[in-house]
């Protein structure tokens, strides 16, 4: 199959974390050092906060733990982010998933050079992941494999005719998932597969009737094609909505 070439996101430098340290009689609290200062003639209060070696060291483990990197303290530190935090762990704010909503009725992605031979459209659909698993509008999203796929391998055109009696999905939820916001929701289960779009069908520049898949390259997730004049063997799943 043609390979197409993964995009790659600029990296921001990180910077080295560093921690403020204390002496050992209160390295292990978090503390506000309070002092007395004159200001023309004036007695004041400033609180100075002091993160101690001890909370440092469990902030960084957590980071750990969670995968976050010096990019999420230095976000913290930005405006009011923090205060944002805050007002989660006091109740009065929440966090809520962004929801993922794809128009199925929508025209799919066109190649250069590239016409849609079959599109089968749909409503507004709702996208999420439960544990590896991705579900459409409730519905668990599975891949599937024609009897003679799982035996060997069938012809692309008579792939084609047998999930005419499956609800496959179009190109609008491989694009969807494409995007790199989105590449978190992918099953892991998915790699080593190419999970084919059949809801989709296209004709190439070069006039052969094509689908369109997604699978993981080794470094990301990326999208390439079949021509249904091939075999299909059973690395090539088709994905489904489950009924």
């Amino acid at each position: 199959m043609p390979r197409k070439k993964a995009a790659f996101w600029p990296i921001q430098p990180i910077k080295p974390f560093s921690t403020v340290a204390k002496t050992p009689s209160n390295k292990d609290t978090l503390a506000m050092r309070a002092s007395l200062t004159t200001k023309e003639g004036q007695v004041t209060m400033s609180n100075e906060f002091v993160l101690g070696v001890g909370p440092a060291e469990k902030l960084q483990t957590a980071c750990r733990r969670n995968n976050c990197g010096i990019e999420l303290i230095e976000w913290l530190c930005t405006s009011n982010n923090l205060a944002r935090v805050m007002d989660i762990q006091l109740g009065r704010a929440e966090i809520k998933p962004i929801e993922h909503v794809i128009d199925l009725g929508a025209s799919p992605y066109l190649p250069d050079g590239w016409k849609v031979e079959e599109h089968q459209k749909g409503k507004l659909v709702k996208l999420e992941r439960r544990g590896d698993d991705l579900y459409l509008d409730g519905k668990k999203i599975d891949l599937f494999l024609s009897k003679n796929q799982k035996g060997g391998c069938i012809g692309g055109n008579n792939l084609r005719e047998e999930l005419a009696k499956e609800p496959v999905l179009n190109a609008n939820v491989l694009d969807h998932l494409l995007k790199p916001e989105n590449q978190h929701l992918i099953p892991d289960s998915w790699k080593g597969k190419c999970a084919f779009f059949w809801g989709t069908v296209y004709r190439s520049a070069d006039g052969n009737l094509c689908v369109r898949c997604l699978y993981w390259d080794g470094d990301g997730w990326n999208w390439n094609y079949d021509w249904l004049g091939n075999d299909w063997f059973a690395n090539r799943p088709a994905a489904v909505s489950a009924s």
